[in-house]
């Protein structure tokens, strides 16, 4: 699928960092490959493509240990790689595999000190309540500059997310998978970056956008009504005008397939009209 998707034209590869989904009222459970084994296995397959976690939990590694294999996939994709970060929320991620459920944006906060810090190169020491770290320092590091990537839209997250990320991710159930609902959380993430200092311009802004590859639009599901592949170039259009930089497509059912269908789909995405201010990726 990964290979699939670089003939097909794809910017990049976003992996889930997820360990179990327990469905309700007695559904199966489900689980995908473990992200950062994944990441390692498509970065050593793929050439071109830029992979990354969207978004790797910090609460499932140390942080020291996050930075460590952040370098690793580093070297191994040369440079291809962008490191988004959050705090978790899928508690079945948590409990089954002995990990702790609560305080995860207080522990995403301790996290993202010392994982930056230390891909910057710093030598680390930090005594904090979730993680204490005492010389921390990546042999080897990273051969580039990671890009940082947060993933959230609460009020705490941005805040402490937002003076350091370069890439700024909502999930579509944040906005309701349309461009009018990208638009007012597009101002909201601005206002919380003049906040925290930044000016706005410099985070770059990324969307995912549910789709179903069917030839029909399905029915709302949680609310959210998916996109159809052919609807999708006039729908990305419509989200670069509300802000949206690059868009991460979201499948039920992801496929060598479906890959290559929504890119076939995406062909007549082409050029930015002429007064078009982005291309989304």
């Amino acid at each position: 699928m990964a290979r699939a998707a670089e003939e097909a034209g794809f910017d990049s590869i976003r992996v889930g960092d997820h360990l179990l989904y327990r469905g309700t009222g007695g559904g199966r459970e489900r689980g995908p490959l473990e992200a950062w084994t994944l990441l390692a296995a498509l970065a050593a397959v793929t050439s071109r493509i830029r992979l990354g976690p969207l978004v790797a939990c910090t609460a499932f590694h140390p942080p020291g240990v996050i930075a460590k294999m952040a370098a690793t996939v580093d070297h191994i994709s040369g440079g291809r790689f962008i490191l988004g970060l959050g705090a978790g929320w899928n508690e079945a991620d948590f409990t089954p595999f002995g990990l702790r459920y609560a305080s995860s944006v207080s522990r995403f906060a301790e996290s993202l000190e010392i994982i930056r810090r230390a891909l910057c190169g710093e030598r680390v020491t930090v005594s904090g309540r979730f993680w204490s770290v005492d010389g921390l320092i990546l042999v080897p590091p990273p051969e580039h500059r990671i890009p940082l990537m947060v993933g959230g839209s609460g009020d705490r997250m941005l805040a402490i997310g937002l003076p350091y990320a370069e890439w700024w991710n909502s999930l579509f159930d944040c906005y309701d998978n349309t461009a009018e609902g990208y638009a007012r959380l597009h101002a909201r993430i601005s206002r919380a970056a003049e906040r925290a200092g930044r000016d706005p311009g410099e985070i770059a802004r990324s969307a995912s956008v549910r789709v179903d590859p069917g030839p029909e639009q399905q029915p709302p599901a949680n609310g959210i009504r998916p996109q159809t592949l052919a609807g999708l170039p006039g729908h990305l259009r419509a989200l670069a005008q509300a802000g949206a930089d690059e868009a991460v497509i979201v499948m039920p059912s992801t496929t060598q397939q479906t890959i290559r269908a929504a890119g076939s789909a995406l062909v007549a995405l082409g050029e930015p009209a002429q007064n078009e201010p982005r291309k989304l990726k």
